[in-house]
């Protein structure tokens, strides 16, 4: 079972429709792979609609959470999509984003890069706005010559110098959001920035308050570290996930170079409490 619990489309930041996620998470010979675009479902329905016959399609979205001043993600899956609480903190946190996205331009036209917020609604189109759309725009500008030397201190990377902070859930809360709306939250790559890890007594603490596992391969996450988390998650008993957390281009299209652990994805479906299960694609009658 090659199970890739980590991509996005460009429902969200990645850069290809969903429905050709699909067709490249089958052509990489994956048996199962989990939508997860940032605090949205865009993309859920084309991607159902597109699958190739027996891929499984994990529904799922990447929110955004802030512990202790910095930023954490948490992947949540097979969540009820009409659960009204976690509906209204995911359109609040999409709002606040383009808010943001907007002030980072504001301060990069300040620092002398030539853009407008045309130039990324532009890139972003109907998308959930983010850093990367704002990347893109610098190197069409030729401000820079990839989207990659945006993420740097002298730019967009967290605490550079056009870096705007924005709404993001605290993940205990967003853990029983959930929860609630019957679904399984697993702690995205908390070891792929050293700026921005979760410590051990970290995981622990969200480990208590209901999270089902940790995202232990991922393509920024050095060996040594995978081997601590993987050590930790059997510690505490939650499920080692993994993923390629592939963005299309803007990531080399990785998508099922690096898949979950062994037993993942069986453990998320056992964990999963509501009505929501993935989906297979059919072979045309």
């Amino acid at each position: 079972m090659r199970a890739d619990l980590h991509v996005h489309s460009n429902a969200s930041d990645g850069t290809d429709p969903p429905a050709e996620v699909m067709s490249r998470a089958a052509r990489a010979g994956l048996d199962v792979v989990a939508l997860t675009d940032h605090d949205t479902l865009a993309g859920q329905a084309a991607a159902r609609q597109a699958l190739p016959a027996g891929l499984t399609l994990v529904p799922g979205m990447e929110l955004s959470c802030r512990l202790g001043g910095r930023s954490v993600h948490l992947l949540a899956y097979l969540f009820d999509p009409d659960d009204p609480e976690l509906a209204a903190e995911t359109s609040r946190i999409r709002d606040d984003r383009i808010l943001r996205a907007r002030a980072m331009v504001d301060r990069l036209i300040g620092l002398g890069v030539p853009i407008t917020w045309d130039d990324v609604a532009a890139i972003a189109g109907s998308s959930v706005v983010g850093r990367p759309h704002i990347a893109r725009a610098m190197a069409a500008s030729g401000a820079i010559s990839a989207p990659a030397q945006a993420f740097t201190p002298e730019w967009i990377a967290d605490g550079g110098r056009a870096y705007v902070d924005r709404y993001a859930l605290d993940p205990v809360r967003a853990i029983g959001l959930v929860r609630a709306a019957g679904g399984v939250a697993v702690l995205a790559h908390p070891r792929a920035d050293r700026a921005l890890l979760v410590s051990d007594e970290e995981i622990a603490g969200l480990a208590a308050a209901g999270l089902a596992g940790v995202e232990v391969v991922h393509p920024d996450q050095p060996e040594p570290e995978q081997a601590r988390l993987l050590g930790l998650t059997r510690e505490l008993d939650l499920l080692a996930t993994g993923g390629s957390d592939d963005h299309g281009d803007l990531t080399g299209h990785r998508i099922g170079t690096f898949v979950a652990l062994p037993g993942a994805y069986e453990g998320l479906i056992a964990q999963a409490t509501g009505t929501e299960r993935p989906v297979t694609g059919m072979v045309p009658q």
